[in-house]
C-alpha cells in the first residue's frame, strides 16, 4: 500500500469534485481528457522506456486540455471564464511546447535528473518495484490536474457576478506578474547556460538576473502562478457559501498551494536539482550559503538553508 500513498489526496479530490453537483459534467470531461492525455503520452512511454520524463509533456498538455473545457462549459460569467481558462492555457502551452522541443532535441532519450533523483528516494523508502513506482508517481501528476488543481479554475468559471472583486483583480495581477516572471527567469538560465558552452565552462553557476536572489526563482514564480489564480478564486468560492460541501471545497483550494510548494521543493524541484548541481558544479555549495533556496531576497552570507 505504500506505493500507493502518493495517489490518496488526489483521490480524495476527485471524490469531492464528482460530489458537487455545480461541478460534476466539467470534472467528467475533464477526468476523462487526463485519462486519454496520460495513458497515450505518459503511462505507454513510461512502461516502455522506463522513463518518468515524459511526464514533463503530459502534465502541461493536461491543464490546456483543462483550460479548454472551462472555456466551452463552464457556466459562469463569460468573461471571468475566458480569462482563467486563457490563464490556464497560457500556462500549460508555455511548457508544454517547451517539453515538446526537448523531446525534438532528444532530450527525453534519457531520464531527466528531478526524475532519477525519485528512484534514490523510492530505494530509501523500500520502493523496489521501480515500474509500478513510475507509473504511480505518473498517474498522480494525472490525477492532481483532475482535482486539486481543476477546483480554482472550475469555482472561477462558476461566477456568475459580472463585477469582478477586488481580490479577483489581484489574484489575476499575482498570476501575470509571476507568469512574466517565471518566463524572464527561465530565458535568463537558458541565455547563460549557452553563453558558458560558447566559452567552454559549462559547469559554471548561473547566478545572474532573477538568479542572484533566489537559486530556483522559475519554481518560486511556477508556485505563485497557482497562488495568483487560488486568491482569485477565493470570491467566486465565497460566492459559493451555503452549497455543498463548500468549507471541503475551502480547504482544497488551501491544499493546492501546499501540494505545488511541496513539489516544487522537494518532489520534483529545488532539492532534487540540487542534489545533481553539488555533485557537477564546484562553486555551488557557494552560491547555496549566499542566495536563498525559494524565496527571493538580498544574498547573504551564512549556512545552506
Amino acid at each position: 500500500m505504500n506505493y500507493f500513498r502518493p495517489l490518496y489526496p488526489f483521490l480524495l479530490g476527485i471524490a469531492l469534485i464528482f460530489s458537487s453537483k455545480t461541478f460534476f459534467n466539467l470534472a467528467l470531461l475533464n477526468s476523462l481528457g487526463q485519462f486519454v492525455i496520460f495513458t497515450l503520452v505518459v503511462c505507454i512511454p513510461i512502461w516502455r522506456t522506463g522513463r518518468m520524463s515524459y511526464v514533463d509533456i503530459g502534465w502541461p498538455w493536461g491543464l490546456v486540455w483543462l483550460g479548454v473545457i472551462n472555456l466551452f462549459y463552464s457556466e459562469g460569467y463569460w468573461l471571468r471564464s475566458f480569462i482563467v481558462s486563457g490563464a490556464i492555457i497560457l500556462v500549460g502551452l508555455r511548457m508544454g511546447l517547451a517539453a515538446l522541443n526537448m523531446w525534438r532535441l532528444g532530450f527525453l532519450k534519457k531520464e531527466l535528473p528531478r526524475y532519477q533523483y525519485q528512484r534514490i528516494i523510492w530505494k530509501k523508502r523500500g520502493k523496489t518495484n521501480t515500474s509500478l513506482a513510475l507509473q504511480v508517481d505518473a498517474i498522480s501528476q494525472g490525477l492532481a490536474n483532475a482535482s486539486i488543481l481543476a477546483l480554482p479554475i472550475f469555482i472561477i468559471g462558476s461566477n456568475n457576478n459580472q463585477e469582478f472583486a477586488i481580490l479577483e483583480i489581484v489574484g489575476f495581477m499575482i498570476w501575470f506578474l509571476a507568469f512574466v516572471m517565471e518566463s524572464i527567469a527561465d530565458y535568463q538560465k537558458i541565455y547563460f547556460l549557452r553563453k558558458m558552452k560558447r566559452a567552454g565552462n559549462h559547469l559554471q553557476v548561473c547566478n545572474v538576473g532573477l538568479w542572484k536572489y533566489s537559486r530556483h526563482p522559475n519554481y518560486f514564480s511556477e508556485w505563485m502562478v497557482w497562488n495568483g489564480l487560488i486568491i482569485a478564486a477565493i470570491p467566486s468560492w465565497l460566492a459559493l457559501q451555503g452549497s455543498e460541501l463548500w468549507l471541503l471545497l475551502g480547504l482544497s483550494l488551501l491544499y493546492a498551494s501546499i501540494a505545488m510548494y511541496t513539489a516544487l521543493v522537494y518532489i520534483t524541484g529545488a532539492v532534487p536539482s540540487e542534489y545533481y548541481s553539488l555533485k557537477k558544479r564546484p562553486d555551488y555549495k557557494t552560491y547555496q550559503k549566499q542566495t536563498n533556496r525559494f524565496f527571493p531576497g538580498p544574498r547573504k552570507s551564512g549556512t545552506v538553508n
